[in-house]
C-alpha cells in the first residue's frame, strides 16, 4: 500500500496502539511492520488470527506469556561461540520455561483454534536445557554451588582463607598498641585485598604494602605484611573460582548452541503469538468484530465508528459496491464529511492487514489492490504549489498507478479553483473513475456534482446532517441524499437583516432555485420514508423480539418437559428397583423364615406324596409280586426257610437280589441287611436262601422299595435307586459326579438350592467326602452353607479347608456312611 495514503489515513496510530498490545520485542517488531494485504486468503488468515485469539481472551481472561523474553541476541552470541552470561542464561531458561507451558496450554485447545494449535505444535521443548540452567543458576543471576563439586570445593576454600584473613585483621585492630595507628579500627578492601586504614605519620609503624589513599592524604590503606600472603592465598582461590565457573557458563552455552536453530524458531512462533493476541487485544479495546470478505470491491459497514475518535462517537451506515460504486459527500464544513472518509479508508486498511474494525456484526469489507487518498490541505511550501495545485497532482498519480480493484478516497474534490471550472474538472476525474470501475468516495461544495450524481447509473449522493436549529451538525450520514448549503438558514439564525437575506435569494439563478427545492422535496420525502421505514423497522423488531422471546419461553417449556418426564422415569425406576429389592428381600426372609420355621411341615407334606404315590401302586405291586413269588415258587418247589444269621447272604424277595444280614431280627420281625450300597429293612418272612447270579429275581418298583420304611428323603433315594437299579444309578453317579462343588457368584438361596442336590448326588455315589467351595467374601456365603449342613441328613462332619485346600474359601464335607 501507498506510504502516504496510510499515513494521511493514520494507520501508524494504529500500529502504535497495537505496539502496546504486545508483551514483549518480537511481537512488538511484528505489530511495527504490519501492513495491509492485498491477497484475500492472506487477510482471510490474518483475521481468522485474531479471532481465534480473542475468543481465547474472552474465554479464559489472558494467556500464559509471562516469563518470554527477547534472548535472540544471546542465541546469536552463542551461535558464533560467545561465552554465555548468567543473566542470559537465565532469560533462555525462563523462556523456554514459558514456551512450554504455553505448548501446554494451547495444545489442550479444541478444533476451533486450528492456527493456535498448529504454533503450539511448532513449539519445541528443551526440558533438559532448562533443568541444567536452573541447577546451576539463581534466580538472581548468580552461579550456584552445586553446578560442579569443584565450585563448590573452591568456594568453601575461599570462605576458610577469607576468615583467616579477617580474623589475623580484626586482631591487629583490636590490639592497644596498633590502634594508635589507625585511623579507624576498622578491615576494609581495595583492589580486591583486605586493608586497614593507616594514619599518615604513623605509616611507618605499620609494615606492609599501601594500596590507596584518602582524598585528604591523611590516610592510607595499607595490606600488613602479616597477611599479604594469606591475601595472595585467597586471590589465587577466588580465580580458580573464576576458572571454574567459566567452564561452567561454557558447558550450559554449549547445551544452548546445540539447540540454537529449535530454540530460534521458538522465539520466532511466540512472537507469533504475541501478535495474535495483542490484534486481540485491540479488537476487544475498540469492541470491534470481523468482517465478512469479499475480493468484489463491496463494502459494507454498519454502524462503523473512527477508532481514534474519543468520547461519545457517532456511527456512520455506508456502503459502497453493490448498488452504486462512486459516492459524492455534501454538506457543510465540519459536518462529518472528512472523518467519513477517512473512517471508509482506515477501516479498509484495517480489515487488510488482518485487524478486527469497530462497527456492528454483519459487516463486510473488500480486499483492494490499491488504496488511495487525497485528504486536506497537502499545499507544499518548497513545491511552491497551491491549494488546487496539491490536490491535482496527488490526482494526477492516483490516476497513473490505478490499475483497477482499487478504493480511491477524495476530499474537497475541484476545490482552490473557479467554482465552475473546478465542479467540471470535479466531474471529469468522477467520470473517469468510475468508467476504470474504481470505488470511489469523494467530498465536495459544488452543487454541480449533486445534480451529476442523480444523472449517472452507479453514482450516489450522501450528505452530513445539520441541525440548522443549533447550528451544530449531527455527524450523521444519510446516503441517497444530497446535502444543502443551509447559508440563508444559518444567516437568518445568526441575526442577518431579513431583507438583506431576501436579497441574497433573488440573487441566486432560476437553475439554483429549482436544484435547492429539489434537494428540499427530496429530504422532505426521504425523511418520510426514513420515518416509516424506522417505525416500519422498530414494528418488525418488535416482532422479532416477541418471536424471539415466544422461541425462548417454548424451549424453556420443552427443557422443562423433557427434565420433568426424566425425573419421573429415574424417581420410578428408583421406586421400581426399590420395590423389587424390598420384594427380593421379602421374599428371602419368607424363605429363610419356612426354612427355618416349616421344614417338618415340608418334610410331613413329601412323605405324605411319596405314600400317596406308593398306596396308588402297591396294589399293582403286590399283585406283581404276588405273580413273581407264585411262579417262583412253581420253579423252586415248596419254600425253604431261612436261617437267620449275621453276615449270612440271603435273597429278599421284596428287593428282587441277594443282600447280606447285618442283624438279627427285631421285636417287629425286620431285618437290617446290606443290598449293595444301600442298607434297608425288610420283613424276615420275605428272605429266602440266597440263589445264583443268572437266578436273579426280578427288581420291585421304586414305589415298593420306598415302601420299606424310612425317612421321606430316604425313602425317595431308594425309589430312584429301585427304579433303575441300585448298582448301576451308583456307578452312574460316581462316573459323573465330582468331588467339588463352586458355589461362587451365587445368592444364599440359589447356592442352598444347588448344594442340596449335590449333597443328596454325592451321597448316592457314595463319595465319602466333598468340598465345597464359597470363598471369603463378606462370609454370609459361608455361614448360610454352614449353617443348613449341620441340620442335613447325609452330612456326617464338615470343617474349615486346610492351607492347601483353600483355606476359609472351603469347607470340606463328610458324607454319612451307607
Amino acid at each position: 500500500m501507498d506510504g502516504r495514503t496510510t499515513r494521511i489515513l493514520e494507520f501508524h496510530k494504529i500500529k502504535e496502539k497495537l505496539v502496546e498490545y504486545a508483551s514483549f520485542q518480537v511481537g512488538k517488531e511484528l505489530a511495527e511492520k504490519l501492513e495491509p494485504m492485498a491477497e484475500l486468503e492472506a487477510v482471510r488468515r490474518g483475521q481468522a488470527e485474531t479471532s481465534e485469539a480473542l475468543l481465547i481472551l474472552w474465554r479464559e481472561g489472558a494467556v500464559p506469556l509471562g516469563g518470554v523474553r527477547d534472548i535472540r541476541g544471546a542465541l546469536h552470541r552463542a551461535q558464533i561461540g560467545s561465552t554465555l552470561e548468567p543473566g542470559e542464561l537465565l532469560a533462555i531458561e525462563s523462556t523456554l520455561s514459558g514456551s512450554r507451558r504455553l505448548k501446554k496450554f494451547l495444545g489442550d485447545l479444541d478444533e476451533k483454534f486450528p492456527i493456535l494449535r498448529d504454533l503450539a505444535f511448532r513449539i519445541e521443548v528443551h526440558k533438559e536445557i532448562e533443568e541444567a540452567i536452573r541447577q546451576c543458576i539463581s534466580e538472581f543471576g548468580d552461579v550456584l554451588d552445586s553446578a560442579s563439586p569443584e565450585l563448590a570445593r573452591v568456594r568453601t576454600q575461599i570462605r576458610t582463607a577469607r576468615n583467616r584473613v579477617k580474623d589475623r585483621l580484626d586482631s591487629l585492630v583490636r590490639s592497644t598498641e596498633a590502634q594508635k595507628y589507625l585511623q579507624d579500627p576498622i578491615v576494609t578492601l581495595r583492589n580486591e585485598r583486605y586493608v586497614v586504614p593507616v594514619k599518615q605519620e604513623y605509616k611507618a609503624f605499620v609494615p606492609g604494602i599501601i594500596h590507596d589513599q584518602s582524598a585528604s592524604g591523611a590516610t592510607l590503606f595499607v595490606e600488613p605484611m602479616a597477611v599479604v600472603e594469606l591475601n595472595n592465598q585467597l586471590r589465587q582461590l577466588e580465580a580458580a573460582e573464576e576458572e571454574e565457573i567459566l567452564r561452567i557458563l561454557r558447558r550450559l552455552t554449549a547445551l544452548v548452541q546445540a539447540r540454537v536453530d529449535g530454540i530460534l524458531a521458538t522465539v520466532e512462533v511466540l512472537g507469533r503469538i504475541d501478535f495474535m493476541f495483542a490484534k486481540a487485544r485491540l479488537s476487544k479495546e475498540l469492541n470491534a468484530v470481523e468482517p465478512a470478505l469479499n475480493r468484489d470491491g463491496r463494502l459494507n459497514f454498519r454502524r462503523a465508528r473512527h477508532p481514534l475518535l474519543t468520547g461519545e462517537v457517532v456511527p456512520i451506515d455506508v456502503h459502497l459496491g453493490r448498488d452504486f460504486t462512486t459516492l459524492v459527500i455534501t454538506g457543510p464544513n465540519t459536518g462529518g464529511k472528512t472523518v467519513t472518509l477517512k473512517t471508509v479508508g482506515l477501516l479498509t486498511l484495517m480489515a487488510q492487514s488482518g485487524l478486527h474494525i469497530p462497527a456492528a456484526e454483519g459487516s463486510e469489507a473488500a480486499v483492494f489492490a490499491r488504496i488511495f487518498a487525497d485528504i486536506g490541505d497537502e499545499q507544499s511550501i518548497e513545491q511552491n504549489l497551491s491549494t488546487f495545485s496539491s490536490h491535482l497532482t496527488n490526482i494526477v498519480k492516483i490516476l497513473g498507478e490505478d490499475q483497477g480493484n482499487s478504493l480511491v478516497l477524495l476530499d474537497e474534490l475541484g476545490a482552490g479553483t473557479d467554482p465552475a471550472e473546478g465542479a467540471a474538472l470535479a466531474m471529469a476525474i468522477l467520470e473517469e473513475l468510475h468508467a476504470r470501475q474504481a470505488r470511489t468516495v469523494a467530498t465536495t461544495h459544488y452543487s454541480e456534482l449533486k445534480t451529476f450524481a442523480y444523472t449517472r447509473q452507479g453514482v450516489e449522493n450522501a450528505s452530513v446532517e445539520f441541525d440548522v436549529a443549533t447550528l451544530r451538525p449531527t455527524y450523521r450520514l444519510q446516503l441517497g441524499r444530497p446535502g444543502r448549503s443551509n447559508a440563508f438558514e444559518i444567516a437568518s439564525r445568526l441575526g442577518l437583516d431579513e431583507q438583506v437575506v431576501s436579497a441574497a435569494r433573488a440573487m441566486l439563478t432560476q437553475e439554483n432555485v429549482k436544484i435547492e427545492d429539489l434537494i428540499r422535496s427530496i429530504e422532505n420525502n426521504q425523511r418520510t420514508t426514513e420515518e416509516e421505514r424506522n417505525s416500519a423497522e422498530t414494528s418488525r423488531r418488535r416482532l422479532q423480539d416477541m418471536e424471539e422471546e415466544y422461541r425462548r419461553k417454548m424451549e424453556r417449556l420443552e427443557q422443562e418437559r423433557v427434565e420433568i418426564l426424566r425425573k419421573a422415569r429415574e424417581e420410578a425406576a428408583s421406586v421400581l428397583k426399590r420395590s423389587r429389592e424390598e420384594v427380593n428381600e421379602l421374599i428371602g426372609q419368607i424363605r429363610r423364615e419356612e426354612r427355618l420355621k416349616d421344614q417338618e411341615a415340608l418334610a410331613e407334606l413329601a412323605r405324605e406324596e411319596v405314600e400317596k404315590r406308593s398306596r396308588e401302586l402297591e396294589k399293582f405291586s403286590q399283585e406283581l409280586r404276588d405273580t413273581q413269588e407264585k411262579n417262583r415258587r412253581s420253579a423252586a418247589g415248596p419254600r425253604r426257610p431261612v436261617k437267620i444269621q449275621v453276615g449270612e447272604t440271603v435273597y429278599a424277595a421284596a428287593l428282587g437280589q441277594n443282600v447280606q444280614i447285618l442283624a438279627r431280627p427285631n421285636s417287629s420281625g425286620e431285618v437290617l441287611v446290606q443290598a449293595g450300597i444301600m442298607k434297608v429293612t425288610v420283613k424276615e418272612a420275605d428272605l429266602e436262601p440266597a440263589v445264583a447270579e443268572d437266578g436273579q429275581k426280578e427288581k420291585p418298583t421304586w414305589r415298593e422299595a420306598g415302601r420299606q420304611g424310612g425317612s421321606v428323603r430316604a425313602a425317595a433315594f431308594k425309589a430312584a435307586a429301585y427304579d433303575t437299579g441300585i448298582g448301576t444309578l451308583a456307578k452312574a453317579k460316581t462316573a459323573s459326579i465330582s468331588p467339588e462343588l463352586d458355589l461362587r457368584g451365587l445368592t444364599v438361596e440359589e447356592a442352598w438350592e444347588k448344594t442340596d442336590k449335590y449333597l443328596d448326588d454325592a451321597f448316592l455315589a457314595g463319595l465319602p467326602q466333598i468340598r465345597i467351595i464359597h470363598g471369603k467374601g463378606t462370609g454370609a456365603l459361608r455361614q448360610a452353607i454352614r449353617d443348613r449342613l449341620r441340620a442335613h441328613p447325609n452330612v456326617g462332619s464338615f470343617r474349615f479347608g486346610a492351607f492347601n485346600e483353600g483355606g476359609d474359601g472351603v469347607t470340606v464335607v463328610d458324607l454319612q456312611v451307607h
